[in-house]
C-alpha cells in the first residue's frame, strides 16, 4: 500500500498535535495496545503511511518555514511529545479571506507574501486528503 498524502490548512495547535502524533507513533506495533492511539493500523495503512505534502497558513512566523519549525512557531503552545525533524515541506501563504479573526489579528503578524494558488499546489503535491484547521466561523476561507 502507498502513503496517504496529506495537506494541512492552518498550522496551529491541532495541526501540531497531528504532526507530532504521526511522527511519535510511526514505529508503533499494531499488535499491541498503544496508549494515546486508538488504531495503529487502519485497513492496510499504518500511522507511518501518513505523509505530509503541503501546508498553508497566513502567519508571518510560519509562512516560508519548514512545517516542523512552523508547527512550533508564533502563538502555538501545544505540549511537545516529541521533536519532529525537518520535513522538507515549506508552509505556503494561503489567502486570508475571513480566516483571520479580529482578535487573533492583534496577536500575530500577517504574512506579506503573495497567496499561492491553493488548488494548483494541492494538484502538484498530489494530495489525497486536505485537513482543514480553519478558524471556527470562517466561511469564505
Amino acid at each position: 500500500m502507498g502513503s496517504v498524502r496529506v495537506a494541512i490548512v492552518g498550522v496551529g495547535n491541532c495541526a501540531t498535535s497531528l504532526i507530532q502524533g504521526v511522527h511519535f507513533y510511526r514505529d508503533a506495533d499494531p499488535s499491541g495496545v498503544v496508549p494515546g492511539l486508538m488504531h495503529v493500523q487502519f485497513g492496510d495503512y499504518h500511522v507511518r503511511d501518513v505523509e505530509f505534502v503541503a501546508a498553508f497558513d497566513v502567519d508571518a512566523k510560519k509562512v516560508g518555514f519548514d512545517l516542523s519549525e512552523a508547527s512550533n512557531a508564533s502563538e502555538n503552545n501545544t505540549i511537545r511529545i516529541c521533536d519532529v525533524p525537518p520535513m522538507g515541506i515549506a508552509v505556503q501563504r494561503g489567502p486570508t479571506l475571513d480566516g483571520l479573526g479580529k482578535y487573533y489579528r492583534e496577536t500575530i503578524d500577517e504574512s506579506d507574501a503573495e497567496p499561492v494558488d491553493v488548488v494548483q499546489v494541492l494538484k502538484d503535491a498530489q494530495a489525497d486528503v486536505l485537513v482543514s484547521y480553519l478558524p471556527v466561523g470562517s466561511e469564505d476561507a
